[in-house]
Protein backbone atom coordinates (compact mmCIF):
# COMPACT_ATOMS: atom_id res chain seq x y z
CA UNK A 1 0.00 0.00 0.00
CA UNK A 2 1.23 3.07 -1.33
CA UNK A 3 1.44 6.78 0.96
CA UNK A 4 -1.24 8.71 -0.54
CA UNK A 5 -3.08 5.23 0.08
CA UNK A 6 -2.51 5.30 3.92
CA UNK A 7 -2.77 8.89 4.50
CA UNK A 8 -6.22 9.19 2.64
CA UNK A 9 -7.53 5.67 4.99
CA UNK A 10 -6.43 7.78 7.98
CA UNK A 11 -8.30 10.94 6.92
CA UNK A 12 -11.18 8.76 6.27
CA UNK A 13 -10.53 7.38 10.02
CA UNK A 14 -10.50 10.65 11.27
CA UNK A 15 -13.45 11.91 9.51
CA UNK A 16 -15.37 9.59 11.02
CA UNK A 17 -14.19 9.79 14.31
CA UNK A 18 -15.03 13.39 14.37
CA UNK A 19 -18.63 12.55 13.00
CA UNK A 20 -19.34 9.50 15.78
CA UNK A 21 -17.96 12.38 18.33
CA UNK A 22 -20.44 14.92 17.06
CA UNK A 23 -23.15 12.11 17.03
CA UNK A 24 -22.39 11.99 20.53
CA UNK A 25 -22.16 15.33 21.76
CA UNK A 26 -26.03 15.81 19.92
CA UNK A 27 -27.32 13.15 21.63
CA UNK A 28 -25.74 14.58 25.42
CA UNK A 29 -27.38 17.85 24.28
CA UNK A 30 -30.39 16.54 23.63
CA UNK A 31 -30.08 14.03 26.97
CA UNK A 32 -29.09 17.46 28.82
CA UNK A 33 -31.92 19.44 28.32
CA UNK A 34 -34.32 17.30 30.47
CA UNK A 35 -32.24 17.03 33.18
CA UNK A 36 -31.93 19.77 36.09
CA UNK A 37 -33.50 20.50 39.42
CA UNK A 38 -36.64 20.97 37.86
CA UNK A 39 -36.57 17.72 35.26
CA UNK A 40 -38.91 18.35 31.64
CA UNK A 41 -39.79 15.18 30.29
CA UNK A 42 -38.72 14.50 26.56
CA UNK A 43 -42.21 15.54 25.36
CA UNK A 44 -41.97 19.00 27.58
CA UNK A 45 -38.55 20.00 26.19
CA UNK A 46 -40.16 18.71 22.55
CA UNK A 47 -43.38 21.24 23.09
CA UNK A 48 -41.14 23.85 24.36
CA UNK A 49 -38.85 24.54 21.56
CA UNK A 50 -42.20 24.49 18.97
CA UNK A 51 -43.16 27.49 21.33
CA UNK A 52 -46.18 25.33 22.58
CA UNK A 53 -44.89 24.85 26.25
CA UNK A 54 -45.88 26.58 29.03
CA UNK A 55 -44.15 30.45 30.17
CA UNK A 56 -42.17 28.42 32.79
CA UNK A 57 -41.03 25.85 30.93
CA UNK A 58 -39.59 28.22 28.23
CA UNK A 59 -38.25 30.10 31.33
CA UNK A 60 -35.81 26.75 32.03
CA UNK A 61 -35.02 25.88 28.50
CA UNK A 62 -34.21 28.42 27.29
CA UNK A 63 -33.23 31.08 29.59
CA UNK A 64 -31.39 28.92 32.21
CA UNK A 65 -30.54 25.25 30.55
CA UNK A 66 -29.44 25.65 26.98
CA UNK A 67 -27.08 28.80 27.74
CA UNK A 68 -25.11 26.57 30.42
CA UNK A 69 -25.09 23.54 27.85
CA UNK A 70 -23.48 26.05 25.32
CA UNK A 71 -20.79 26.74 27.27
CA UNK A 72 -20.12 23.75 28.35
CA UNK A 73 -19.22 22.60 24.87
CA UNK A 74 -17.73 25.81 23.89
CA UNK A 75 -15.52 26.19 27.42
CA UNK A 76 -14.76 22.27 26.82
CA UNK A 77 -13.53 23.33 23.20
CA UNK A 78 -11.69 25.54 23.95
CA UNK A 79 -9.75 24.40 26.91
CA UNK A 80 -8.74 21.22 25.19
CA UNK A 81 -7.96 23.53 22.05
CA UNK A 82 -5.60 25.17 24.19
CA UNK A 83 -4.02 22.10 25.93
CA UNK A 84 -3.20 20.82 22.40
CA UNK A 85 -1.67 24.02 21.31
CA UNK A 86 0.43 23.51 24.22
CA UNK A 87 1.77 20.11 24.00
CA UNK A 88 2.31 20.54 20.26
CA UNK A 89 4.36 23.83 20.71
CA UNK A 90 6.76 22.06 24.06
CA UNK A 91 6.36 18.76 23.18
CA UNK A 92 5.57 17.78 26.47
CA UNK A 93 2.30 15.47 27.03
CA UNK A 94 1.46 16.96 30.35
CA UNK A 95 0.97 20.73 29.33
CA UNK A 96 -2.20 21.72 30.00
CA UNK A 97 -3.62 25.10 30.72
CA UNK A 98 -5.13 23.88 34.17
CA UNK A 99 -1.69 21.96 35.21
CA UNK A 100 0.87 24.91 33.94
CA UNK A 101 -1.00 27.39 36.40
CA UNK A 102 -2.07 29.44 33.31
CA UNK A 103 -6.21 28.98 35.03
CA UNK A 104 -4.80 30.06 38.13
CA UNK A 105 -3.33 33.13 36.75
CA UNK A 106 -6.73 34.09 35.01
CA UNK A 107 -8.88 33.50 38.21
CA UNK A 108 -6.11 35.44 40.22
CA UNK A 109 -7.02 38.87 37.73
CA UNK A 110 -10.58 38.27 37.30
CA UNK A 111 -11.01 37.95 41.23
CA UNK A 112 -9.08 41.11 41.74
CA UNK A 113 -11.26 42.89 39.13
CA UNK A 114 -13.53 41.76 41.19
CA UNK A 115 -12.58 42.71 44.53
CA UNK A 116 -11.59 46.38 42.92
CA UNK A 117 -15.25 46.48 41.49
CA UNK A 118 -17.41 44.40 43.62
CA UNK A 119 -20.96 45.87 42.40
CA UNK A 120 -19.97 44.63 39.15
CA UNK A 121 -19.43 40.89 39.97
CA UNK A 122 -19.93 38.97 36.53
CA UNK A 123 -21.72 42.18 35.15
CA UNK A 124 -19.30 42.98 33.61
CA UNK A 125 -19.35 39.85 31.24
CA UNK A 126 -17.30 41.14 28.01
CA UNK A 127 -14.77 42.30 30.21
CA UNK A 128 -13.68 39.69 31.82
CA UNK A 129 -11.89 37.50 28.89
CA UNK A 130 -9.57 40.36 28.44
CA UNK A 131 -8.74 40.56 32.18
CA UNK A 132 -8.43 36.53 32.19
CA UNK A 133 -6.29 37.27 29.27
CA UNK A 134 -4.02 39.52 31.64
CA UNK A 135 -3.60 37.33 34.33
CA UNK A 136 -2.95 34.40 31.68
CA UNK A 137 -0.48 36.02 29.81
CA UNK A 138 1.29 36.95 33.24
CA UNK A 139 1.14 33.40 34.57
CA UNK A 140 2.44 31.79 31.42
CA UNK A 141 5.65 34.38 31.01
CA UNK A 142 6.59 33.92 34.72
CA UNK A 143 6.03 29.87 34.48
CA UNK A 144 8.22 29.27 31.42
CA UNK A 145 10.81 31.93 32.82
CA UNK A 146 11.22 30.18 35.91
CA UNK A 147 11.31 26.71 34.16
CA UNK A 148 13.72 27.80 31.42
CA UNK A 149 17.35 26.92 32.01
CA UNK A 150 20.13 28.57 29.71
CA UNK A 151 21.41 25.88 27.76
CA UNK A 152 19.12 23.46 28.66
CA UNK A 153 15.92 24.98 27.32
CA UNK A 154 13.11 23.94 28.86
CA UNK A 155 12.14 20.14 29.97
CA UNK A 156 8.42 18.29 30.24
CA UNK A 157 9.37 17.79 34.24
CA UNK A 158 10.54 21.33 35.30
CA UNK A 159 7.67 23.28 33.13
CA UNK A 160 4.92 20.91 35.33
CA UNK A 161 6.90 21.39 38.75
CA UNK A 162 7.15 25.39 37.95
CA UNK A 163 3.39 25.44 36.88
CA UNK A 164 2.74 23.93 39.68
CA UNK A 165 4.41 26.11 41.98
CA UNK A 166 3.51 28.50 40.42
CA UNK A 167 -0.13 27.85 40.92
CA UNK A 168 0.01 27.50 44.30
CA UNK A 169 1.13 30.23 44.68
CA UNK A 170 -1.73 32.09 42.92
CA UNK A 171 -3.89 29.84 44.97
CA UNK A 172 -3.06 31.46 48.11
CA UNK A 173 -3.14 35.14 46.87
CA UNK A 174 -6.73 34.50 45.84
CA UNK A 175 -8.10 32.65 49.17
CA UNK A 176 -6.56 35.73 50.89
CA UNK A 177 -8.31 37.75 48.33
CA UNK A 178 -11.40 36.23 48.74
CA UNK A 179 -11.53 36.59 52.13
CA UNK A 180 -11.84 39.99 51.87
CA UNK A 181 -15.15 39.95 50.11
CA UNK A 182 -18.35 40.25 51.04
CA UNK A 183 -20.15 37.05 52.34
CA UNK A 184 -22.62 36.97 48.93
CA UNK A 185 -19.69 37.67 46.61
CA UNK A 186 -17.52 35.31 48.33
CA UNK A 187 -20.01 32.49 47.76
CA UNK A 188 -20.20 33.03 43.90
CA UNK A 189 -16.40 33.06 43.49
CA UNK A 190 -15.67 30.59 45.76
CA UNK A 191 -17.94 28.29 43.55
CA UNK A 192 -16.93 29.99 40.19
CA UNK A 193 -13.19 29.33 41.30
CA UNK A 194 -13.95 25.66 41.61
CA UNK A 195 -15.18 25.40 38.15
CA UNK A 196 -19.14 26.03 37.72
CA UNK A 197 -20.78 27.16 34.51
CA UNK A 198 -24.43 27.44 36.44
CA UNK A 199 -25.72 30.80 36.34
CA UNK A 200 -24.69 31.79 32.74
CA UNK A 201 -26.91 33.17 30.26
CA UNK A 202 -26.76 33.73 26.51
CA UNK A 203 -24.80 37.37 27.70
CA UNK A 204 -21.57 35.14 28.77
CA UNK A 205 -22.27 33.02 25.21
CA UNK A 206 -21.96 36.15 23.57
CA UNK A 207 -18.96 37.23 25.12
CA UNK A 208 -17.19 34.03 24.70
CA UNK A 209 -17.78 33.42 20.85
CA UNK A 210 -15.89 36.04 19.32
CA UNK A 211 -12.70 34.31 21.01
CA UNK A 212 -13.33 30.87 19.46
CA UNK A 213 -14.61 32.31 16.08
CA UNK A 214 -11.09 34.47 15.87
CA UNK A 215 -8.82 31.73 17.40
CA UNK A 216 -9.75 28.45 16.39
CA UNK A 217 -9.87 29.15 12.39
CA UNK A 218 -6.41 30.69 12.86
CA UNK A 219 -5.07 27.35 14.98
CA UNK A 220 -6.26 25.20 12.79
CA UNK A 221 -4.41 27.38 9.53
CA UNK A 222 -1.41 26.81 11.44
CA UNK A 223 -1.83 22.59 12.23
CA UNK A 224 0.69 22.46 9.48
CA UNK A 225 2.52 24.95 11.70
CA UNK A 226 2.42 22.41 14.40
CA UNK A 227 4.02 19.46 12.61
CA UNK A 228 6.89 20.83 11.75
CA UNK A 229 7.40 21.99 15.49
CA UNK A 230 6.91 18.65 16.28
CA UNK A 231 9.73 17.59 14.62
CA UNK A 232 12.19 20.06 16.84
CA UNK A 233 13.77 22.85 16.35
CA UNK A 234 16.60 21.97 14.54
CA UNK A 235 14.43 20.19 12.32
CA UNK A 236 12.09 22.67 11.71
CA UNK A 237 14.44 25.36 11.08
CA UNK A 238 15.98 23.10 8.62
CA UNK A 239 12.25 23.36 6.90
CA UNK A 240 11.94 26.99 6.95
CA UNK A 241 10.02 27.67 9.85
CA UNK A 242 10.56 30.68 11.93
CA UNK A 243 10.35 28.56 15.27
CA UNK A 244 10.65 31.25 17.71
CA UNK A 245 8.07 33.74 16.19
CA UNK A 246 5.25 31.02 15.35
CA UNK A 247 5.92 29.03 18.62
CA UNK A 248 5.40 32.70 20.27
CA UNK A 249 1.82 33.24 18.09
CA UNK A 250 0.93 29.96 19.10
CA UNK A 251 0.98 30.50 22.67
CA UNK A 252 -0.43 33.65 22.92
CA UNK A 253 -3.54 31.86 21.24
CA UNK A 254 -3.49 29.15 23.55
CA UNK A 255 -3.06 31.54 26.55
CA UNK A 256 -5.91 33.66 25.40
CA UNK A 257 -8.38 30.57 24.94
CA UNK A 258 -7.52 29.75 28.55
CA UNK A 259 -8.50 32.86 29.59
CA UNK A 260 -11.74 33.63 28.31
CA UNK A 261 -12.67 29.95 29.08
CA UNK A 262 -11.78 30.62 32.96
CA UNK A 263 -13.25 34.13 32.79
CA UNK A 264 -16.73 32.31 32.21
CA UNK A 265 -16.65 28.95 33.24
CA UNK A 266 -14.33 29.38 36.08
CA UNK A 267 -11.14 26.94 36.87
CA UNK A 268 -12.15 23.83 35.20
CA UNK A 269 -8.81 21.59 34.81
CA UNK A 270 -7.39 18.40 32.96
CA UNK A 271 -9.89 18.76 29.70
CA UNK A 272 -6.81 20.55 28.35
CA UNK A 273 -5.19 17.30 29.29
CA UNK A 274 -7.53 14.35 28.42
CA UNK A 275 -9.15 16.16 25.26
CA UNK A 276 -5.77 15.93 23.27
CA UNK A 277 -4.53 12.87 24.86
CA UNK A 278 -7.71 10.82 23.81
CA UNK A 279 -7.89 12.32 20.48
CA UNK A 280 -4.20 11.75 19.66
CA UNK A 281 -5.01 8.44 20.22
CA UNK A 282 -8.18 7.83 17.82
CA UNK A 283 -6.57 10.01 15.07
CA UNK A 284 -2.96 10.17 15.74
CA UNK A 285 -0.27 13.47 15.90
CA UNK A 286 -1.24 14.86 12.27
CA UNK A 287 -2.36 18.47 13.84
CA UNK A 288 -4.86 19.08 10.90
CA UNK A 289 -7.09 16.18 12.63
CA UNK A 290 -6.06 16.17 16.02
CA UNK A 291 -6.93 19.71 15.99
CA UNK A 292 -10.70 19.40 15.72
CA UNK A 293 -10.93 16.16 17.28
CA UNK A 294 -9.58 17.39 20.60
CA UNK A 295 -12.03 20.01 20.38
CA UNK A 296 -15.03 17.78 20.33
CA UNK A 297 -13.12 15.38 22.90
CA UNK A 298 -12.78 18.38 25.24
CA UNK A 299 -16.90 19.50 24.56
CA UNK A 300 -17.89 15.83 24.78
CA UNK A 301 -16.05 15.71 28.34
CA UNK A 302 -17.21 18.90 29.46
CA UNK A 303 -21.28 18.23 28.60
CA UNK A 304 -21.22 14.82 30.07
CA UNK A 305 -19.70 16.62 33.44
CA UNK A 306 -22.02 19.39 33.21
CA UNK A 307 -24.99 16.76 32.42
CA UNK A 308 -23.63 14.37 35.71
CA UNK A 309 -23.91 18.08 37.88
CA UNK A 310 -27.17 18.89 36.95
CA UNK A 311 -28.34 15.52 37.16
CA UNK A 312 -27.39 14.15 41.04
CA UNK A 313 -29.03 15.84 43.60
CA UNK A 314 -26.24 17.21 45.42
CA UNK A 315 -25.03 20.79 43.68
CA UNK A 316 -21.40 20.64 43.37
CA UNK A 317 -19.45 22.93 40.83
CA UNK A 318 -18.74 21.30 37.45
CA UNK A 319 -14.98 21.27 37.62
CA UNK A 320 -15.12 19.04 40.74
CA UNK A 321 -16.52 16.34 38.38
CA UNK A 322 -14.30 16.96 35.41
CA UNK A 323 -10.88 16.68 38.65
CA UNK A 324 -12.39 13.39 39.77
CA UNK A 325 -12.18 11.85 36.12
CA UNK A 326 -9.27 13.85 34.78
CA UNK A 327 -6.81 13.24 38.67
CA UNK A 328 -5.80 9.75 38.16
CA UNK A 329 -5.16 9.75 34.61
CA UNK A 330 -2.85 12.93 35.30
CA UNK A 331 -0.91 10.53 37.85
CA UNK A 332 -1.17 7.87 35.03
CA UNK A 333 0.49 10.44 32.39
CA UNK A 334 3.26 11.64 35.13
CA UNK A 335 4.63 8.20 36.08
CA UNK A 336 4.17 7.32 32.18
CA UNK A 337 6.03 10.83 31.46
CA UNK A 338 8.41 10.11 34.82
CA UNK A 339 9.22 6.50 33.63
Amino acid sequence: MDRSSIERRRHQRGIMVMLSLTLFIIIVFIISMNIGQIRLSPSEVWQTLIGEGTRRQGLILFDFRLPQIVISIMVGAGLAVSGCILQGIMRNPLAEPGILGINAGAGLAVLIFVYFYPSSVFGSVFMMPLVALIGAGAAALLIFGIAHKKGEGISAIRLVLSGIGVAAGINACMIIISLRLDPQNYQLIYVWLAGSITGTNWTYVLAFLPWIVLIFPYVLYKAKVMNVLNLGDATALGLGAAVSKERTRLLVAAVALAGACVAVGGSIGFVGLIGPHLARRLVGPRHQLLLPTSMLCGALLLIVADTITRGISITIPTGIIVAIIGAPYFLYLLAKNHA
